[in-house]
């Protein structure tokens, strides 16, 4: 089974929760990146560390739940080599593997039921990526990644 870096906001603890539970029960192994309550915490540092974690190889996939599943989305796509996508239903999970190669997904808690969002997770984890002409298209995106990188360090350099 696979490593599993997860990571939620206070809208998305309790899913979190959940989802930690049933994971664990199919023998993934899960690193939880917080929060750990429901107090109110900022997104974007529990999603980019979640994406440091499978940016690194600590983790194969990610998972980050908020009220929506977008602003987690919107972090996680800083990270470079990160393909964050929000998925609604199994369908929108499937696609984001098969021709994203989508490596984090995001999930809104405040968008459906924690058995739709299990229903999701056990679509987008069981779907290959597909390669062929979409290895072309995600190898554009990695090119993106690169080309930021190097306008950040000329940046710096002045």
């Amino acid at each position: 089974m696979a490593i599993i870096a997860i990571g939620a906001d206070h809208a998305g603890y309790s899913l979190k929760e959940r989802l930690k539970t049933w994971l664990a029960a199919d023998g993934h192994r899960i690193l939880d990146h917080g929060t750990h309550s429901s107090e109110s915490v900022d997104y974007p540092d529990y999603a980019a560390a979640v994406a440091e974690a499978v940016r690194a190889g600590d983790a194969e996939w990610g998972i980050l739940v908020c009220g929506s599943g977008i602003g987690m989305a919107m972090a996680a796509n800083k990270v470079a080599g990160v393909r964050a996508a929000v998925a609604t239903d199994p369908g929108v999970a499937r696609l984001s593997r098969q021709h994203n190669d989508a490596n984090v997904l995001a999930l809104g808690a405040r968008l459906m039921t924690p058995a739709h969002a299990l229903a999701v997770v056990q679509a987008w984890l069981a779907t290959p990526f597909e390669g062929g002409r979409h290895a072309r298209r995600v190898d554009k995106l990695a090119q993106l990644d690169a080309a930021r990188k190097e306008h950040a360090v000329d940046a710096a350099a002045g």
